[in-house]
């Protein structure tokens, strides 16, 4: 792969995956619009690593709280607050992992398919949706969503008030991210947004809430680098440090961006978008 396309992908990864626009409908599209081949798992998950290390970093003194009470979770240290709040992310976790192992393991196979392959086919309704469609309807479906619980939700709840029905609810709301154009910040941000999180608060949230599921994927991932060649996993390792930078940038950006203003861009973003996909393809 050329500097320019691992630059290109990297570039659209730290920007999409936090702000809520949908990282894995960008990357998807990337090949559509460009002559690049299509990257292949290896990177997208590269650069989803990178992402990973950019919250680890912006958001170090929560993961150290969250550290603190995974420790005294088995008996190091005692920290009530600190375990309560590690294992609302524990629980929040759960459906995401749940999903992507049975999709992983082809029990809902026309699941995979609409994640994986080129079109959709359903039997029932003797009809076939291609790929680029189920990018651009949840774009535009999940952006008007975001948009209705950024104006309707209140702003009274921080990170450090979340319940295990919180956690479980922006869990959930977590797992649908694995189809494409959804959005796992939009969605998360959404359903937090919902339950009264204020929008900065809705952010942080949805961050720390990707660490593990994002780390899931960097671990199951490893076998896959070192079969890769030299040059494959040298591709990675590139793709994840541009990443990162524009992650941590982009990052910045938004939480500052949230103390000022509404979701409002992003949702006018996300239906101009699906609009112009339903459109041109």
């Amino acid at each position: 792969m050329t500097f320019l396309q691992l630059l290109i992908i990297a570039v659209v990864q730290g920007i999409t995956e936090f702000l809520p626009i949908s990282s894995s409908g960008h990357l998807i599209l990337i090949p559509t619009f460009t002559d690049f081949p299509d990257q292949g798992p290896l990177i997208d998950v590269a650069v989803h690593v990178g992402s990973l290390l950019a919250i680890i970093v912006y958001f170090f003194k929560d993961v150290v709280v969250l550290a603190r009470g995974g420790f005294a979770s088995i008996g190091i240290g005692k920290a009530p607050s600190e375990r309560r709040l590690f294992w609302w992310i524990v629980l929040g976790t759960i459906p995401a992992v749940a999903f992507g192992l049975s999709i992983k393991l082809g029990l809902f196979n026309g699941i995979a398919e609409s994640v994986f392959g080129v079109t959709i086919v359903d039997d029932d309704l003797m009809s076939s949706i291609r790929f680029t469609d189920l990018i651009a309807f949840n774009l535009i479906v999940y952006g008007l969503l975001l948009g209705i619980a950024d104006w309707l939700g209140k702003e009274i709840k921080n990170f450090e008030d979340m319940t295990w029905r919180d956690g479980l609810l922006v869990g959930l709301a977590q797992a649908l991210a694995i189809i494409p154009g959804t959005s796992r910040s939009g969605v998360t941000m959404t359903a937090a947004r919902a339950l009264g999180y204020k929008r900065v608060e809705a952010a942080r949230f949805s961050f720390l809430l990707s660490i593990p599921a994002v780390a899931g994927a960097g671990v199951l991932i490893v076998p896959e680098i070192f079969e890769a060649g030299a040059g494959l996993a040298l591709d990675a390792l590139i793709a994840g440090v541009l990443t990162f930078i524009s992650a941590f940038l982009t990052m910045a950006f938004l939480m500052n961006f949230l103390k000022r203003a509404s979701m409002l861009v992003f949702v006018i973003y996300r239906v101009a978008m699906g609009c112009a996909l339903f459109y041109f393809f």
